[in-house]
């Protein structure tokens, strides 16, 4: 039998902050990881470069499934993002804000998982991979732990074995199923951050234009973002496209607004004033790519000359520009989904520990929670956030 202070079953962010935190306080440390690397999801986001946290991390860029939104507070507030800069400055590795507060390595997402790693080796956290759980078992002092290193004994179990999304980097319902086992509820989850799928009349126009991006703002019931839209083979993706889907479900469509900056109809009145000769397409070229000038003009209006639009016409594109109507077939699902929403309830989770309300010693961090974030970064503040509470009483 191993005994040990701590056993953190997954070394994804959460994990790891908790690891090494808890390291920090002289904690005996044990962490098991199902996959053969530590941070898979670390290593490939953010294009490969990791966007590590976001400046303007606050509760409000936080949701969760059964509305909680006061239960990411406290763990926000007592690790920020200026706290894990300062982590990623004392090792040195240069970083770079693209936009909106979002912070990116300037070489390689390899950086932060190193970092992360050497704050464990300097704690002397034991970390295990290609390692699993069979069973836990609640004993009067604490857990057993059934594993492929034989059996572990501690006070304290921490889950940070993150949601369902990418379950090519090993992400599987096992955090769900620990839950359940010590009478948690878990809510639905589905996928996040994701990409639709158009299958309509619309899926055609989205082929045509794959790899054209474009400014606009994206709306879903009383949600709405304003961020670049890509067009995919598949349909639609980008950011603002990321953004909603969070917020939308089977069914819903979605309004975009391609002339974010104008309005609509004032815009097409006074470009008929100014170019009365010019054709519908080459107006549009002004805003859009050519081709997405060419393929909107053709498909949507028919391109004629500027004069020859009457008013109720201008009035009808406008309108389209403006109000673009979308009504996607479903999503990317899991397979590229950037977090999963849903998870443990909240509900019977001490916001400031992060320990089980039913469970004495078993905590829960990070994405197998029901707390999700915006794109950019936020979800990663919540992983150090949540990891860093946990690891203060483990």
């Amino acid at each position: 039998m191993r005994d040990v202070d701590v056993v953190i079953i997954g070394a994804g962010a959460a994990g790891l902050m908790c690891a090494l935190t808890a390291g920090r306080r002289g904690r005996r440390v044990l962490v098991i990881e199902r996959s053969n690397k530590p941070g898979k999801k670390i290593l490939m986001s953010g294009g490969g470069r990791c966007n590590f946290t976001n400046m303007y991390a606050e509760p409000a860029n936080y949701f969760s499934q059964a509305e909680n939104p006061h239960f990411c507070k406290s763990a926000l507030a007592r690790y920020t993002p200026w706290d894990f800069v300062a982590l990623v400055a004392e090792h040195g590795v240069p970083y770079h804000e693209k936009k909106l507060g979002q912070l990116f390595c300037d070489n390689r997402s390899k950086d932060i998982l190193g970092l992360l790693l050497e704050e464990c080796r300097r704690a002397a956290v034991e970390l295990h991979v290609s390692t699993s759980v069979q069973r836990i078992e609640r004993q009067e002092d604490g857990y057993r732990l059934d594993t492929d290193l034989g059996p572990v004994r501690a006070p304290s179990v921490v889950v940070a074995t993150g949601g369902l999304s990418i379950p090519t980097l090993g992400s599987t319902g096992f955090g769900y199923e620990i839950a359940e086992q010590f009478g948690h509820r878990v809510l639905p989850t589905r996928a996040g951050l994701v990409p639709f799928i158009i299958t309509d009349q619309l899926k055609e126009l989205c082929v045509e234009l794959t790899g054209t991006s474009v400014a606009a703002v994206v709306r879903c019931g009383e949600h709405s973002f304003r961020e670049n839209v890509l067009f995919t083979h598949r349909g639609l993706s980008g950011p603002a496209i990321l953004q909603i889907s969070s917020f939308w479900h089977l069914g819903d469509a979605v309004e975009i607004d391609l002339l974010p900056d104008r309005d609509a109809l004032d815009w097409l009145q006074e470009r008929q004033a100014a170019r009365p000769d010019g054709e519908l397409r080459t107006v549009l070229a002004e805003v859009f790519t050519k081709k997405m000038a060419a393929q909107l003009a053709d498909r949507w209006f028919g391109s004629r000359p500027m004069k020859q639009h009457t008013p109720a016409e201008l009035r009808e594109i406008a309108g389209r520009l403006a109000h673009w109507e979308v009504v996607p077939a479903g999503t990317e699902g899991y397979r590229t989904a950037e977090v999963t929403l849903g998870g443990v309830d909240t509900a019977e989770i001490s916001p400031r520990t992060m320990e089980s309300r039913r469970a004495p010693g078993l905590y829960f961090v990070g994405e197998v929670l029901d707390i999700a974030g915006h794109l950019g970064g936020f979800n990663f503040q919540w992983a150090w956030a949540s990891g860093h509470a946990a690891a203060q009483v483990v």
